[in-house]
């Protein structure tokens, strides 16, 4: 379609709906650090843009998550399909039609969606997806460990007023992709001349929390388990080879990732990536194992939009997922937040259990108006999903007692208000905590997290065929609670019983049982006692 009748087609669009409006008018825009802008992009280079559209009956979703999550209701554990899923939020014929209306006055001729209609994602020019969103001028910029370029647009878009009861928001023009903060801590000072472990290993884990050597998959069942990983981030087979012969001989551990879903680079591993997957497969030992690769296979695609997209899209997916991924929330608009949201209540209202790092920040700190405020992090406030913090041994050559991480992230949503599943615990945490810092910090009743806790200090990892020491942060608690969840379903599974799904309910109706407090070290946090066959 050329430029005029392209031009033509969206007038005519917007003068019916007689006005435009900014759909994330909270989105802030700033270039993070590490990343430079190269100049604008060629009119012609083409982009892939998603359009996330509005979906019916949340309410009811909200409820059948509740219905199935909460052991005490007669509906616990039977979960939704894809398609019931599907059948329950697609957006209604009027909005299909609508934004398919729009798109096609816009040239978009490539567009595809996902199984649950409530996502499209267009191929478009630049000069066309200018024109469609009023404001939005792109831009290429390059930054993040492995120098990636990606295509932004610095300033607001606008959409047609008439779009407003059918879009939510479009993804690809500001969210930049997320950078590990995943760390390689210095090796401590030793305490005395002996100790028993210089480093986390798979075999310090599996004695620090009770796994025997029978504590493994059967390799009989359906059960799985996954790990996402982003911004060309990816792991090495060789890798994960020589971390089993360094570290797997005394369990059994399958040799290789079941599945790779996505675009598996051949550039140098990350060690995100590396770790991720060598401790979901060694404290989800056995269990078939997939990985969710998304760098984005276009620079203006958001890598974990993509992810999202794809959880849409698959009738068959891995019980447990593990993410080490997070921004602060108030550098996202809250139309972004509440959607990304509403993915998560999709994931639970099947059965899925996702798992996400509280982030490396401690509970982070900025301020507004001269006044100091903590820093909640998103998808860690999310009330649909598990957040796991960090603890270390007191003792980092002993296995002994754990004290809070003190990168551990945690607090208080800005965004979501407290769920009920866990307004009993926070009362308490807030009763009984004698050194809390000033009220005005933080948000009391919002939705509090981490959920849960494990070893976050000191892990071994091998990335590139060299054996790291030391890496430390929530990254490395994540797939090593997602890995038990998994050994746990696995038991359920054998016994003819669902998995565990959304873990929240269930984790705050049992008071700690199975897990121990963590109160040394700034925060409390549940942690691991050890594996129960739930």
């Amino acid at each position: 379609m050329g430029r005029q009748a392209c031009l033509l087609g969206l007038l005519a669009f917007v003068i019916t709906g007689k006005c435009t409006y900014s759909p994330e008018p909270d989105q802030r825009w700033m270039l993070p650090q590490g990343w430079v802008s190269v100049g604008p992009v060629d009119s012609e280079e083409q982009l892939s843009l998603t359009f996330a559209l509005k979906q019916q009956n949340l309410e009811r979703l909200s409820e059948v998550v509740k219905a199935v999550s909460d052991p005490s209701s007669p509906r616990y554990g039977k979960y939704l399909t894809l398609e019931d899923v599907a059948e329950l939020v697609q957006p209604s014929p009027l909005t299909l039609s609508t934004v398919q209306k729009w798109l096609l006055a816009a040239g978009a001729r490539n567009c595809h969606s996902v199984t649950t209609k409530d996502f499209l994602t267009c191929r478009l020019s630049v000069w066309q997806a200018e024109l469609l969103l009023p404001g939005a001028k792109f831009h290429r910029y390059v930054g993040g460990p492995a120098k990636t370029h990606v295509v932004r647009s610095p300033h607001p878009y606008q959409l047609p007023q008439a779009l407003a009861p059918h879009v939510d928001f479009v993804g690809g023009l500001h969210r930049f992709p997320p950078i590990s903060s995943l760390r390689q801590r210095p090796e401590p000072q030793r305490v005395g001349t002996v100790g028993l472990h210089l480093g986390v290993t798979p075999s310090v884990l599996r004695q620090r929390y009770n796994l025997t050597a029978q504590d493994v998959g059967s390799g009989t069942t359906n059960n799985s388990q996954a790990c996402a990983q982003f911004l060309e981030q990816y792991f090495h087979d060789s890798d994960l080879t020589e971390f089993m012969r360094l570290f797997g001989s005394d369990f059994a551990h399958q040799a290789s990732v079941t599945r790779v879903i996505g675009k598996q680079g051949r550039g140098r591993a990350g060690l995100e990536a590396s770790l991720d997957v060598e401790y979901l497969m060694s404290a989800g030992a056995n269990i078939s194992t997939w990985v969710y690769s998304s760098p984005g296979r276009h620079e203006a695609q958001e890598p974990f939009l993509q992810w999202l997209l794809l959880l849409s899209n698959e009738s068959t997916l891995p019980q447990v997922h593990t993410v080490s991924y997070g921004d602060d929330e108030d550098t996202l608009s809250s139309v972004y937040i509440q959607r990304v949201n509403i993915e998560f209540m999709k994931a639970a209202a099947r059965g899925l259990t996702l798992l996400f790092a509280s982030g490396d920040s401690g509970a982070g700190c900025w301020s507004v108006s001269g006044r100091h405020k903590f820093r909640p992090s998103f998808p860690a406030s999310s009330p649909y999903v598990t957040t796991v913090g960090g603890t270390s041994f007191r003792n980092p050559f002993l296995i002994t007692n754990e004290v809070v991480d003190y990168i551990s992230g945690g607090g208080f949503s800005n965004v979501f208000p407290q769920p009920s599943y866990q307004e009993e615990a926070v009362a308490q945490f807030l009763k009984s905590s004698s050194h809390l810092p000033p009220s005005s910090y933080f948000n009391a009743s919002g939705r509090a997290y981490p959920d849960v806790a494990a070893l976050s200090d000191g892990y071994w990892v091998v990335s590139n065929k060299v054996p790291i020491p030391w890496v430390s942060g929530t990254s490395a608690s994540t797939p090593v609670f997602g890995g038990i969840l998994s050994l746990i379903n696995e038991h359920r599974i054998l016994n003819g019983r669902p998995p565990l799904g959304f873990l929240n309910p269930r984790l705050y109706q049992q008071h700690g049982a199975g897990l121990f407090d963590v109160s040394v070290g700034g925060k409390k946090v549940n942690v691991l006692i050890g594996y129960g066959k739930g």
